[in-house]
């Protein structure tokens, strides 16, 4: 037997380490987002595979279905936990423009994703599952922690425009609301701004 014999020449896939099932789970997850997106239910196992870099076998050791997984990946994009750390991790903001157009486009993305995930999944009306009342009140208390140094810039109260904010945000990264062109971090921040800056 020659040394070439023993020579690959095809490109071997590299696998993923070994995880934990909840690890591995959250990994083929957070994978198979983006397939979502752009392929909806007619994504593949193999397509989930690659992109996760594991063997097709490895999926339904964790999932049952590929149903079983898309419908983890909505699930995953309805938790609100993960958005709230990264508001609360957030740096001081330095001015209120700042603030307002980073709390704009933090929601506007998760709001888009969202409701892209609904129309490419084919769900209407409002999910399933709603949000946890805690989680409600540390969004709200993270939001109002980002303006809260620029409380004396405002007319309204900082509750007052986070409101606007998500409401704005809502609408605007809705495309079947916006007629297909969502709005932007920026235009959400002018029409706050331009309505609850002290003037002078």
């Amino acid at each position: 037997m020659s040394e070439c014999s023993l020579t690959y020449h095809h490109r071997v896939t590299p696998r993923a380490p070994a995880l934990a099932p909840d690890d591995r789970r959250a990994a083929i997850v957070a994978a198979t987002l983006p397939l979502v997106l752009a392929e909806g239910r007619a994504v593949t196992t193999r397509q989930i595979a690659e992109a996760a870099g594991v063997a097709e076998g490895t999926i339904f050791r964790v999932f049952a279905t590929k149903d079983d997984v898309i419908d983890a990946v909505f699930e995953a994009a309805l938790d609100m936990e993960p958005f709230i750390a990264a508001l609360e991790a957030l740096p001081s903001p330095a001015s209120l423009d700042e603030a307002v157009h980073w709390l704009a486009q933090a929601q506007l993305e998760r709001f888009a994703q969202v409701f892209s995930l609904m129309t490419v999944l084919g769900i209407h009306g409002p999910p399933k599952h709603q949000p946890r009342p805690e989680w409600i009140a540390r969004l709200a208390a993270a939001q109002m922690e980002v303006l809260a140094p620029f409380a004396e810039e405002l007319t309204l109260p900082p509750r007052e425009v986070v409101r606007y904010i998500r409401l704005l945000a809502f609408a605007g990264g809705n495309s079947h609301i916006t007629d297909g062109e969502l709005l932007t971090a920026a235009g959400i921040t002018t029409l706050v701004l331009d309505g609850s800056r002290k003037k002078g």
